[in-house]
């Protein structure tokens, strides 16, 4: 599909797709949190992850599962599901596939492009902290932006505290794949090579990607 131009908003017939095509074209795209003082917080997206939804074990909505909790993984593609993990983080995850369907892409690890002084004060660091510290890993991203519960289920757009913007375009050979983290207990789900990232980028949460998509 074609993409906007970079800095524009991306249309929700771009989430509207599998998750592992969405995950791969988000590499490069904004993440643009707005806080409710008027501050926005810009982050371009270097690392995310797949969840094809009920084929996938590994997926919150493997096998047609639906709770309070992932409910707004069946919103329209476009929506935010934000959930809580291990009793201390948070993870931003954009809803994709066609509407109902529970795909999504996890939003793994940024690098800072916009907001750096009041990022570091969520993270409760201080300079020279490292940039993978920063926002390297889904929970630190959170942190950094502000991100809890109270925007799950929020749509992404320019107006919403969450909006995905079009960043520069990417290049193949730049991007690299692998297994996704944390997911061994999902049988041969575990294996599927369903984790993007840039391959330069010093963000990116864990160096086990390797494969050149």
């Amino acid at each position: 599909m074609k993409v906007p131009e970079p800095g524009r908003p991306l249309p929700a017939s771009f989430f509207a797709r599998p998750p592992a095509e969405v995950a791969r074209a988000l590499l490069g795209a904004r993440l643009v949190r707005r806080l409710p003082d008027g501050e926005r917080l810009v982050l371009r997206l270097v690392e995310t992850e797949a969840y094809l939804g009920a084929s996938d074990r590994a997926s919150h909505a493997w096998a047609g599962r639906r709770t309070v909790r992932n409910a707004s993984l069946y919103l329209p593609a476009g929506h935010a599901y934000v959930y809580f993990i291990y009793g201390l983080h948070y993870c931003l995850n954009v809803v994709t596939n066609p509407d109902g369907r529970g795909g999504a892409v996890l939003l793994r690890a940024g690098e800072a492009l916009a907001g750096t002084e009041r990022m570091l004060r969520h993270r409760g660091l201080t300079p020279p902290a490292t940039r993978r510290a920063l926002a390297g890993g889904p929970a630190r991203l959170c942190q950094a932006l502000a991100i809890d519960r109270a925007l799950d289920g929020t749509r992404f757009g320019p107006r919403q505290p969450l909006a995905l913007l079009a960043g520069e375009p990417v290049a193949a050979t730049e991007i690299v794949t692998g297994p996704r983290v944390g997911v061994d207990y999902a049988g041969e789900a575990a294996a599927w090579p369903l984790r993007f990232a840039l391959r330069t980028s010093p963000e990116v949460s864990l160096p086990r990607v390797e494969r050149t998509v």
